[in-house]
């Protein structure tokens, strides 16, 4: 059963991941899917499950540190990844209606 409702969401955030040994690589992404604890992003860089990284939004100046759960490769090079919070934060996402689940 779902901690909470999954919302189909895209909204524009920054990616930041500093692969072992090397310097950090940042890409401009959307969210596909989005709840409280996880979100599904769509990504041209090749992460690997475990992996942590950091997510923005244009809006907020804060980083929300994230570990890579699932990757599902796509075409034309994306990949479908998903990621966990590592502290859920519903108010991340600055809905406006957030789901009741959500609180």
């Amino acid at each position: 059963m779902r901690r909470n409702k999954r919302l189909l969401l895209r909204v524009v955030i920054q990616v930041r991941w500093t692969p072992a040994g090397d310097s950090a690589i940042t890409e401009d992404t959307t969210t596909l899917v989005v709840n409280a604890h996880r979100a599904l992003i769509s990504l041209v860089m090749k992460v690997r499950p475990g992996a942590r990284i950091f997510a923005r939004k244009r809006s907020i100046v804060e980083d929300k540190q994230c570990r890579v759960v699932r990757i599902q490769e796509k075409h034309e090079g994306k990949s479908e990844v998903g990621v966990e919070f590592l502290r859920p934060d519903a108010k991340f996402w600055r809905l406006e209606f957030p789901p009741d689940d959500w609180k």
